[in-house]
């Protein structure tokens, strides 16, 4: 089983994320409510896609993303960014730290889920076409 980090300060969001997810097989699903919870799971449960929102009260998403991506066993984890930031700075930003994708909230339960499966295909070796 693949399993998915979902990381976001507000319960409602996290559990609208892993009900959209919860119909892709071979996932299982945690949850963190803010980016230091993350990188304590990352530390004691390793993970291979996480799901991150940037605006969280503790430490901010980028910071999280920065910090992941530069653990030796998380350098090639996809990294979705889920996020009410839609400008194309905090886009660019995020992909320039090596962000996987960038969607916005609200999102489209469908697309998650199609590039969540798209990113784990990729990352496995799958050809996705």
């Amino acid at each position: 089983m693949k399993r998915i980090l979902v990381v976001d300060d507000s319960a409602t969001m996290r559990k609208m994320v892993i009900a959209s997810l919860r119909d892709l097989p071979g996932f299982t699903f945690s949850e963190a409510a803010n980016g230091l919870e993350a990188i304590e799971q990352m530390q004691n449960s390793p993970f291979d896609l996480m799901v991150l929102d940037l605006n969280m009260p503790d430490m901010h998403g980028l910071d999280v993303l920065r910090f992941v991506l530069s653990h030796p066993d998380y350098q090639a984890t996809p990294i979705v960014i889920l996020t009410t930031k839609g400008d194309p700075e905090s886009k660019n930003e995020a992909l320039s730290a090596g962000a996987s994708c960038y969607l916005t909230k609200p999102f489209q339960p469908k697309s998650l889920a199609e590039q969540i499966q798209e990113l784990v295909n990729l990352k496995l070796g799958y050809n996705v076409n």
